[in-house]
């Protein structure tokens, strides 16, 4: 039976525990049920209402939406405000100033807390120090930083002046920094000298040294490097700059810019099918309502609350839920560096023990790999900890399979915990569809229905809806307040990724296939539907590892395909042909050892492919065209069952079959 079969077929549920509805934000299906009713009686009013609720204005808007332009949408258009103004000042006014906002834990376990206060002198104070750089509203500054508080202020310092921020998670290549320094037109990179992880001292301040080095990057001014280890690190004179150099005597106040609801706030690059990154742009208004409002509904959140998401700022939900959604609500969280597993595979479970979290968020691979070391070693088990504290969990970055979801549920939860199974993307801003705490049933593998105002639906090719129980793909018909607003520098791209002309150009596109079970009407997310893979939550374009891998000099061809892992969700297996023989044995190992090495200086170590298989050629049709769906049975290792005879060169298919 396919995955596919097996989770529509899931029929166990679990229903909210009667204490969590009774205290819930939204307590039982009928306030569900009473909201999205609501969004569907009037739409604009439903966003307006909730916008003007939880957003402080500078101006208030009169415009709620704008569809003139679709699929440029635009949200509370003549409004202004300032989402670190929403984020820090607020907190101030609200008696939150002496309440801790981040609780810091860096990969050798030492522990940082600062207050509202504490957090917004350093963001005003580094948001002067840009200033004085010259970095003004509407710049756009790059951020290539580690998990630390720093990392954080410097986002909040960004949108605090009005500078439109592109963060680079800290494990991509120079190259890949380099792409999007030029596609940003960034003005400024803010860095550290290294970054911890897992016990470990990596550079970032070399790789922006060599990221600027590959060319193209003239508009770059600045470079503000901040003092994590101490390294001995090369400054170039009239461009490098310490952080601590930068703050050195600025004042602790710094007067927000007040931005229109439509400015960018952040672009965040994305993979997408063909090898360019895609840098998606999200606006303020908007984006800040999403953030604020999943925090309440599908987090649950309680002034009392210490919120725990464990990604980092590099990817979108460390934006959302790290950066801008825990602040805005005047959460208290926890932010870690380094890796789930060190210094033993504990660490989760001992830092839940320790700040007594209560909502823990993390990704299914995490999950995974954690099953894994507990079974091996009972030391690191969950049920060896105290987690008593926590009432709710999440997960987040690719569907979570039933069986980790149960031993989530028994484990770390103790049966007494619901589960927050959120799907979403970097172009939505924040959750879409899943389960609310204190209301939905849980089913394991699924993520249930959408929040209000979310109007998803699984149709056909041509944007016929399905009927439940038919597989399709997963679509939003109506424009919500914290999606993307284009892609940076290319509107044509935008409307043919997101609001293709063959659903009429009017209704997003996901790029996931979904299918909603027959009875419940619950969704079940069952993969990308283009070329895209997802490693450990991460999204990558097959184009893009594929042209990494052809830029080497030995190689001629290449094509890349997911394969399921237990671990990681997807693993990436490339089939290649070089331009000489066919290597062999040993050869055949140094060989693929080479090429993962190569891919990991292009884009990125979480890009390396974890089987390499060298043929003669690469199985295609007639016309030319490499036969993918082939290329996905051999990297399962299943038996070709498909018409092979439009193949050109069928006997290829044995060679491919021997991973390296």
């Amino acid at each position: 039976m396919s995955d596919i079969e097996t989770l529509k077929q899931e029929n166990r549920v679990f229903e909210p525990p009667a204490e969590f509805v009774k205290n819930a934000n939204i307590s039982g299906m009928e306030a569900y049920k009473a909201m999205c009713a609501a969004a569907e009686r009037d739409y604009e009013g439903f966003w307006a209402q909730l916008a003007r609720d939880n957003i402080q204005w500078q101006k208030p808007f009169t415009k709620t939406l704008n569809e003139a332009d679709a699929p440029f949408y635009k949200w509370f258009e003549d409004g202004q405000l300032n989402v670190s103004y929403n984020c820090l000042d607020r907190n101030l006014a609200n008696g939150n100033a002496g309440k801790t906002a981040i609780i810091f834990e860096a990969d050798g376990g030492q522990v940082t807390r600062v207050t509202y206060k504490e957090l917004h002198d350093k963001v005003c104070q580094f948001a002067n120090g840009l200033k004085s750089l010259g970095v003004k509203k509407g710049d756009r500054v790059v951020v290539y930083m580690p998990m630390s508080i720093e990392g954080i202020v410097a986002m909040q310092a960004c949108a605090r002046i009005g500078a439109t921020h592109s963060v680079v998670f800290g494990g991509f290549s120079a190259k890949s920094l380099q792409e999007r320094i030029i596609d940003a037109g960034a003005v400024a990179v803010i860095t550290a000298d290294e970054q911890v992880r897992g016990g470990k001292q990596l550079p970032l301040k070399a790789i922006v040294d060599e990221a600027i080095g590959l060319g193209g990057c003239e508009h770059l001014k600045h470079v503000v490097i901040y003092q994590r280890t101490g390294a001995n690190i090369k400054l170039v004179e009239g461009r490098d700059l310490w952080m601590h150099d930068v703050v050195a005597g600025k004042a602790t106040t710094c007067e927000p810019e007040w931005v229109d609801a439509e400015h960018p706030l952040f672009i965040l690059y994305t993979s997408g099918s063909t090898g360019k990154p895609k840098g998606v742009q999200h606006s303020s208004g908007g984006y800040l309502l999403w953030a604020m409002l999943t925090m309440k509904w599908t987090f649950d959140i309680k002034p009392t609350d210490v919120f725990w998401c464990t990604a980092d700022i590099g990817w979108v939900t460390g934006h959302t839920y790290i950066t801008y959604g825990p602040l805005a609500v005047g959460a208290t969280q926890i932010v870690f560096e380094g890796v789930p597993t060190y210094p033993n595979a504990g660490r989760f479970w001992d830092m839940i023990q320790k700040h007594k979290a209560t909502i823990f968020y993390t990704a299914p691979t995490a999950i995974r790999s954690l099953i894994k070391a507990s079974e091996a070693d009972a030391d690191v088990h969950p049920k060896k900890y105290d987690l008593s504290s926590l009432r709710l969990l999440g997960s987040v970055g690719e569907p979570i399979n039933p069986e980790a979801w149960m031993w989530y549920y028994k484990n770390v939860g103790r049966e007494n915990c619901p589960i927050a199974d959120t799907f979403w993307q970097t172009e939505t801003g924040g959750h879409m569809i899943t389960p609310l705490p204190g209301a939905t049933p849980m089913v394991p593998g699924s993520c249930t229905l959408p929040l209000p105002g979310i109007m998803a639906a699984v149709v056909d090719e041509t944007g016929h809806d399905l009927p439940n129980g038919q597989g399709g793909i997963l679509v939003v018909k109506r424009p919500w307040p914290a999606m993307i607003r284009t892609i940076w520098g290319d509107p044509e791209r935008f409307k043919k990724s997101y609001f293709p002309e063959e659903l009429g150009g009017k209704i997003y596109l996901a790029g996931d296939g979904a299918v909603r079970n027959e009875q419940t009407g619950y969704f079940t997310i069952t993969g990308r539907i283009d070329d895209v893979l997802n490693v450990s939550g991460h999204r990558m374009g097959t184009m893009e590892i594929e042209s990494a891998l052809v830029a080497n000099p030995i190689v001629a061809e290449a094509a890349v395909v997911g394969k399921p892992d237990e671990t990681t969700g997807e693993s990436i297996c490339a089939f290649v042909v070089l331009k000489r023989a066919r290597p062999t044995g040993e050869e055949a190992k140094q060989i693929a050892k080479e090429l993962r090495d190569w891919v990991a200086k292009e884009i990125g170590p979480i890009a390396k492919p974890k089987e390499i298989r060298f043929g003669d050629n690469l199985p295609k049709t007639r016309s030319g065209k490499i036969m993918r769906r082939l290329l996905r049975v051999l990297a399962k290792g299943e038996q070709i069952t498909q018409d092979v005879s439009t193949l050109e060169n069928p006997a290829i298919l044995e060679q491919l079959k021997q991973a390296q």
